[in-house]
């Protein structure tokens, strides 16, 4: 991967295990200074300094507003924040006549109340800087082709995909791009947690490119839109899925 990003400091949610660590391993391999945040502090902070990377930890809720304000202060100590990755998520499953509402508030609160928390904190931040920035959500391809059993999680990446068109309308004018980032089914622990072998299997088979996705398949998406070779590309959905999905 091309060294494309000295001197930029970035944040990602989520980036303990599966398609955020990814993210932030190969955010730092360009050059980035990262700021892990996770529930707890990742160990994805040691990983990417063995490999010679500088990153810091933050344990982080991004449903909680004060966390998040606290761990952009943060970002502030650095020298401010250029790059934010909104990663984190939760992804549980339920028929909808079964589904409490108390889950799917945890959902709604979670991914999409936690990325705008995040991306309001990072953007106020991005234009009182004045030297531009990006902002990455991760959406899912569910936003788009309905499974069963995943209402409030479908729902949620949808609204993001919403969210950063809005976003992105509102921040161009301070060179601020905010675009979305779309993974298929991606062999991580989250579904792992809900699909048997022989399903993922199953799923697999549907697939063009004739496998699951990994973490890793994410990242140069996410790279590109994060350097300055994508600074004309603002409200776009990328999806990266094997050609499973062809809008």
């Amino acid at each position: 991967m091309t060294a494309t990003l000295h001197g930029k400091i970035a944040l990602v949610t989520g980036a303990a295990q599966g398609i955020g660590r990814a993210i932030a391993l190969g955010l730092a391999e360009t050059g980035a200074t990262v700021v892990c945040t996770d529930l707890d502090p990742p160990q994805t902070t040691d990983e990417i300094g063995s490999r010679g990377g500088t990153a810091h930890g933050f344990a982080l809720d991004i449903s909680d507003g004060r966390a998040v304000d606290d761990a952009m202060t943060f970002t502030d100590k650095l020298g401010g924040v250029d790059i934010l990755v909104n990663n984190a998520g939760v992804f549980p499953r339920s028929p909808v006549l079964d589904l409490d509402p108390a889950e799917w508030d945890r959902v709604m609160a979670v991914n999409l109340r936690g990325t705008f928390l995040c991306s309001r904190a990072a953007g106020t931040r991005m234009r009182a800087q004045g030297r531009g920035g990006r902002i990455v959500n991760i959406t899912s391809g569910a936003a788009f082709v309905p499974t069963a059993q995943s209402a409030a999680y479908a729902a949620s990446k949808a609204g993001i995909v919403a969210f950063t068109r809005v976003l992105a309308l509102e921040l161009a004018p301070d060179r601020v791009t905010v675009n979305a980032v779309a993974p298929g089914l991606t062999d991580t622990a989250q579904p792992r947690a809900f699909y048997s072998d022989a399903d993922l299997a199953a799923f697999a088979a549907r697939i063009p490119a004739g496998r699951l996705g990994v973490p890793e398949d994410i990242v140069p998406t996410v790279v590109l839109l994060c350097g300055d070779g994508a600074a004309y590309v603002t409200g776009q959905t990328l999806h990266v899925n094997g050609g499973l999905y062809m809008p």
